[in-house]
């Protein structure tokens, strides 16, 4: 796989193979999470990006090392497209000393700045105000760096996406804010708390555009746009990408929902139908262009679970966080 971090200026390097296996490494890990989350070897619980890889992969195809990124609860996604270490992921998820924070954050907080990943947050909507200073900062560096914020429809409720649009739009800021529009917040149908089309509230401050967000080239394309866009001192974009997270809130979630339910089975099955699931559609462009074969792919695929395996074991080998950086690792020692 080629290191994400090509812009739009070179995005030709990153093949649809190239892709591909960036979105079956986040689906393979994450059903991993699964399985430690159903046997009880994990510390806590975990939020799935399963079904939504495509937006996060076609997003961070045109992004470099250099352009930041901000993420949300649901981040594990986020972070393995933008180039995030799959071992220091999982022992952070582990909540191992060798995870990307120390084992100190957990699942809804990895970071890697190295690789311009501000990070996950278990705050709903906070990554509005972050990208946003991350974007004038990059403003006032001059150096053509982007902020790109991915948030749920869910979080388009909070007053900060409005304020952050809005700072952003006066003052000409770098920055890309991409809503992940999965239909639901948390355990509840968005359009039942949710007045009019999203895309709207953002078309009175920036340029917005709605793609299909199982679709990664749509996605790719719309970000690539945006980011050009952002490059050149034109200011902020919005892309708004229709997509499906195909498992709960939280894995486990059936416990909290005390027998009630917010979506029927048999529109979580249309969603994994194979002309909607992201990596199935891709999947099937590569074998009718002839880009590879089946048996090019089911390597692919059992090379990526190995992959994963390995991270498990790293994980699982590798020390507990140490409980006496909770008193430093954020303010340093008094």
């Amino acid at each position: 796989m080629a290191t994400p971090g090509t812009d739009v200026r070179g995005r030709e390097s990153v093949t649809d193979l190239d892709l591909h296996e960036r979105m079956l490494l986040i689906r393979r890990a994450e059903e991993r999470l699964i399985v430690a989350c159903t046997d009880g070897s994990l510390p806590g619980g975990v939020h799935l990006y399963i079904g939504e890889e495509a937006v996060a992969v076609g997003a961070c195809a045109v992004l470099t090392d250099d352009d930041v990124v901000t993420s949300t609860h649901r981040g594990h996604g986020h972070f393995l497209a933008k180039g995030g270490d799959l071992d220091a992921m999982f022992a952070e998820i582990w909540g191992r000393a060798t995870g990307i924070c120390k084992g100190m954050g957990g699942s809804m907080h990895v970071a890697d700045v190295s690789k311009g990943i501000l990070g996950a947050n278990g705050i709903v909507g906070a990554g509005f105000a972050i990208a946003t200073g991350a974007a004038w900062g990059a403003k006032l560096a001059g150096q053509g760096r982007v902020a790109t914020c991915f948030f749920g429809d869910g979080a388009a409720n909070q007053g900060s996406f409005m304020e952050s649009m809005n700072v952003s739009a006066a003052w000409g800021l770098p920055a890309v804010f991409v809503c992940e529009n999965n239909g639901v917040s948390e355990f509840t149908v968005t359009a039942t708390v949710t007045g009019g089309p999203l895309v709207e509230r953002a078309r009175a401050f920036m340029p917005a555009t709605v793609v299909d967000g199982n679709d990664v080239h749509a996605v790719r394309d719309a970000v690539g746009a945006a980011v050009e866009r952002a490059r050149a001192g034109h200011g902020p974009s919005y892309v708004e990408a229709t997509t499906y997270r195909i498992r709960g809130h939280l894995e486990a979630e059936q416990h909290m929902l005390g027998g009630g339910t917010y979506r029927t089975d048999d529109e979580v099955a249309a969603w994994q139908a194979p002309d909607k699931d992201p990596i199935a559609r891709l999947a099937g462009r590569l074998l009718a262009d002839g880009t590879c074969s089946r048996d090019d792919l089911d390597a692919l695929d059992a090379a990526v679970r190995a992959r994963v395996e390995a991270a498990v074991a790293f994980a699982e080998a590798s020390p507990p966080a140490d409980p006496d950086l909770a008193p430093t690792i954020m303010f340093g020692p008094a």
